[in-house]
């Protein structure tokens, strides 16, 4: 009973060792791939639309560059309130290659200064970007 005791914390200890070994190794791993991950550079992070009328919407694209070395995956885009729907590419987007989120605000019942925040998610490093849409909203 007692080798049995004793052989089975050998074999804990030997499987915990083994363990924290290939944790070491699976984030070295890490570190080199986030040096190939791609970058969502984006022209203007933030937009001005000025002073528009009570029920007008605004349309306009962030215009954003892949400047890493590997392909960009834009998996989502979330607005700060449901009055703003950014628009995504579906498709990955290559080193060096362009493309644009397009973003719609609708001004109906808001009125005063206004900041939309667009939250755009990616396989980058970090895996969040955000964008500002901001204006404000008069009654006449």
């Amino acid at each position: 009973m007692k080798k049995l005791f004793l052989s089975l914390i050998a074999a804990g200890m030997l499987l915990t060792a083994c363990n924290s070994n290939q944790t070491g190794a699976s984030a070295n791993i890490t570190t080199a791939n986030a040096a190939d991950a791609p970058v969502l550079k984006f022209e203007k992070d933030t937009r001005d639309f000025g002073k528009i009328k009570r029920g007008d919407k605004v349309t306009y694209d962030f215009k954003f560059t892949n400047t890493g070395k590997s392909p960009l995956i834009i998996t989502d885009a979330v607005a700060t309130c449901g009055c703003t729907k950014p628009e995504v590419p579906k498709a990955p987007i290559k080193p060096g290659e362009s493309g644009n989120v397009h973003v719609t605000f609708d001004s109906a019942g808001k009125l005063g200064l206004q900041d939309k925040q667009i939250t755009v998610t990616a396989n980058t490093n970090p895996a969040q970007t955000r964008v500002h849409l901001i204006g404000e909203v008069t009654l006449n």
